[in-house]
């Protein structure tokens, strides 16, 4: 859940997230730059009053070091839908999603794309004040 107010807009359906992940699967794929990037700065947005960086990254001391792993999913199951990504091309229909961002001056974009994976990232909170 993200921890900031999303502004408000029409939703047409929602149901609880069982977060069951399907097959195929790869445990312990090494996280690229690029993404290390984008999830350290997810974290420092999402969670404002705590600082976090890449292993080994500059910055304070005081910080949260973000993991370089992460746990691989083709396919995620929401009740009795399955919804595919590029690694399980056996459900190419529902890899299609529209993303909605709001941006700085309260904008919304919409970001049309195909899901290339879903993963499992674990953070530890456990030296911060959190």
């Amino acid at each position: 859940m993200n921890l900031q107010n999303i502004q408000e807009s029409q939703i047409s359906d929602s149901e609880k997230f069982s977060d069951k992940f399907l097959k195929p699967s790869s445990d312990n794929v090494l996280l690229s730059n690029e993404m290390l990037d984008l999830i350290v700065e997810y974290y420092m947005t999402v969670y404002d009053n705590l600082k976090f960086k890449k292993l080994f990254g500059k910055g304070l001391k005081d910080v949260i070091i973000i993991q370089v792993k992460m746990n691989q999913f083709g396919r995620c199951r929401i009740c009795s839908k399955i919804f595919g990504s590029t690694l399980s091309l056996r459900h190419v229909k529902s890899l299609y999603i529209l993303a909605k961002f709001i941006i700085s001056d309260r904008i919304v974009d919409y970001y049309p794309k195909q899901i290339q994976y879903y993963f499992v990232h674990t953070v530890d909170f456990s030296d911060s004040s959190y």
